[in-house]
């Protein structure tokens, strides 16, 4: 019987055979506790006919698991060191496949169309280096990529500024973006001690589930975030101050905004975290006309 990749003897085995050392720049934490992995897992609701996708396998941990259950694991890995290692942790798993690439420079869509030819269901599972946790879920959002969802682990802060509700402090551009795209939640809090190394901070899971159509309908998605990143420049800021000093010639359209404020029965002094995606959205339609 295999012994699981998972457990600290077993990861201290295999990086010891391999001379392994952690790259700090790479954001390398393993995970050792078998039972989060098993419960990231049911979460992502993997099943013989899903097609699981993973970004930093590590030394294989969470990709033994998935093998274990999906029909084929497709896993991401930048660091070339892990190669050798993976090729062996994942020897017993024929349904297990590593590229030797960088995600965010990735053709995914080309790559997912030919590796899950078959394959319906779609899931991205994966513990998210915190160092490019968001540029890889905008990616993978942005690009439509066809996943059902995307269950990953990351950062416990970041996690709650991505599920966070308007009028909190969490609350901002980071969490409208993921929210506009897709029903975010936090399924999980992962303490930093099931880790080696262990991180400074706690960890935890959150689960996207891809919205049929997204969450506002708006005449402009570009301008629709530049209005929505532009509310939140300076978050003490009311909503017209932001507006009038983010936006491009803001200052010259100063009665352009009070007016589309106005006309989208938003109060000027309120603050941009109070303002719901269904409100942004009717916002930026409101001031689109001025800044076509």
């Amino acid at each position: 019987m295999l012994k699981d990749i998972a457990t600290p003897n077993r990861t201290k085995e295999i990086l010891k055979k391999y001379g392994f050392t952690f790259k700090k720049s790479l954001g390398q934490n393993f995970l050792i506790d078998t039972n989060i992995l098993h419960r990231i897992v049911d979460h992502a609701e993997i099943t013989e006919e899903t097609g699981a996708i993973e970004i930093g396998p590590g030394i294989g941990a969470l990709t033994e698991q998935l093998a274990k259950r999906a029909k084929k694991v497709l896993a991401f890995e930048i660091d070339q060191r892990l190669l050798p290692i993976l090729a062996d942790t994942l020897s017993p798993y024929s349904n297990a496949k590593v590229i030797h690439q960088d995600v965010l420079k990735a053709d995914l869509k080309g790559t997912l169309e030919q590796e899950f030819e078959n394959i319906e269901d779609l899931m991205v599972v994966a513990n998210l280096p915190y160092y490019v946790t968001t540029p890889i879920l905008m990616k993978l959002l942005e690009e439509q990529i066809p996943v059902r969802g995307i269950v990953v682990m990351l950062q416990k802060e970041v996690a709650d500024r991505i599920a966070a509700k308007p009028g909190t402090k969490e609350y901002g551009s980071l969490s409208i973006a993921i929210q506009y795209y897709t029903e975010a939640e936090t399924v999980m809090i992962v303490p930093k001690t099931v880790f080696n190394p262990q991180p400074n901070v706690d960890s935890a899971v959150i689960r996207l589930l891809r919205r049929p159509k997204p969450a506002v309908e708006v005449q402009d998605e570009a301008f629709f975030f530049q209005v929505v990143r532009a509310s939140f420049g300076q978050r003490r800021k009311t909503i017209l101050n932001n507006l009038v000093n983010n936006l491009p010639n803001g200052k010259q359209k100063k009665a352009d905004i009070e007016q589309a404020l106005s006309t989208a029965e938003i109060d000027p002094k309120r603050r941009g975290e109070t303002l719901s995606i269904q409100e942004f959205g009717k916002l930026s339609d409101q001031l689109l006309k001025s800044f076509r």
